[in-house]
């Protein structure tokens, strides 16, 4: 694992669109969550977003769609998108988080200049039909495979909060181990009024030692992500989570949640003597 703390940043360039029914995501149109939906984000935008993250320090950049998966309309626009930004800032790693792909897909992604892609597995094969009726776990790690066979870094994890057990969690953590991921984000669920499942109930220790479960488990990976939820879940006691084992985090926004401002962030590595990863390997 390394020392060095690998930053990424999020785009959400297409929002609130999905008709899955997925219970913790509120682009989701079943449930109406007051967001902001669009369906494609200006090119021009998404580069300044692009540009932003990568002077705060991120190597990462996700470029996100809200559908169930790739369809022939969004796997243009994303490589479009790709191939745009590798031309302005071709120092940041791009990543694809666009729902479930075939291994065409996911080719034709790597050929627009996409490195890696996010599929979360989210939760247990035995919890998800609690979560998510519309479509199966199975079609997630489906998906995860296709990433391997693609030669695209595979990014996957999961979310805690959701009102799963703590078997649930070691059995989505074992899920996770056999598709052996470079980077793990951890989410902790972020609750939306509109959304069916009860606020997150874990505390903040409960959390770290999660963190730390998921660091255990999941010893081979390069990278445990911090993502969603973050500053939500841990509050003032956000610079604990590298001692338990969370060598990485999003900066920024959301898919459409508020994230801390960067400088908070950056000042909170320096604090900690935390040298920020210049590189993809570092």
């Amino acid at each position: 694992m390394s020392k060095k703390i690998f930053l990424c940043a999020i785009s959400n360039i297409n929002s609130g669109t999905c008709n899955e029914d997925c219970k913790f995501c509120s682009q989701s149109v079943k449930y109406k969550a007051d967001i902001e939906r669009y369906i494609q984000k200006p090119v021009e935008k998404i580069i300044e977003e692009a540009k932003e993250a990568y002077s705060s320090g991120a190597l990462g950049f996700c470029l996100v769609t809200a559908h169930k998966g790739l369809d022939d309309k969004t796997l243009k626009f994303v490589c479009n998108v790709a191939r745009a930004v590798t031309h302005e800032v071709p120092q940041l790693r791009l990543i694809a988080c666009n729902g479930t792909a075939s291994l065409e897909q996911l080719l034709a992604l790597k050929d627009a200049g996409i490195k890696a892609y996010n599929h979360n597995l989210e939760t247990s094969r035995e919890f998800y039909p609690q979560i998510c009726t519309t479509h199966p776990w199975d079609e997630r790690f489906e998906t995860c495979q296709n990433v391997n066979k693609s030669g695209l870094v595979l990014i996957t994890g999961g979310i805690f909060g959701l009102g799963e057990t703590q078997e649930d969690r070691i059995s989505m953590l074992n899920s996770l181990k056999e598709l052996n991921p470079t980077s793990v984000p951890i989410n902790f669920y972020h609750h939306n009024p509109a959304l069916p499942l009860k606020p997150n109930a874990l505390s903040v220790d409960e959390a770290l030692d999660l963190i730390r479960l998921s660091r255990e488990i999941l010893c081979d990976a390069d990278r445990i992500m911090v993502a969603g939820g973050r500053e939500m879940m841990f509050g003032e006691r956000q610079a604990e989570i590298f001692e338990a084992g969370a060598n990485s985090i999003v900066i920024g926004n959301y898919l459409t949640t508020l994230g801390r401002e960067k400088n908070r962030d950056l000042e909170m590595l320096r604090s900690l003597n935390l040298e920020i990863a210049d590189s993809p390997n570092a």
